[in-house]
């Protein structure tokens, strides 16, 4: 299933790292072993962060995508279904809305 990795990443965990000369080989570890579809650096409520589209195929993968943030950085970690507009699609949205109405 197509998930949003949404990580949030505290300041001083961050700043300790990247000051320490690892930030690069850090993100490119953890990155290579997620195996993310896409994936884009940004900003949430004023600090570093990140937005990773993953495949978790079943439940028991979201450990293995998390915990690296988790470990290293102490980070806030959320996932998010998402869909693409086929998939949408094939959701049935249509038929569903007139059995709710």
């Amino acid at each position: 299933m197509r998930m949003l990795m949404h990580v949030k990443l505290p300041p001083r965990e961050f700043n300790a790292i990247a000051k320490n000369g690892s930030i690069s080989q850090t993100m490119k570890r953890i990155l290579e072993d997620a195996k993310p579809e896409a994936v884009y650096f940004t900003e949430y409520e004023g600090r570093r962060g990140l937005i990773m589209i993953v495949d978790v195929p079943e439940p028991s993968a979201v450990p293995r995508l998390a915990e690296p943030w988790f470990l290293l950085f102490n980070a806030d970690v959320s996932f998010h279904i998402v869909m693409a507009p086929a998939e949408l699609e094939k959701a049935g949205c249509d038929k569903l809305a007139s059995k709710w109405q």
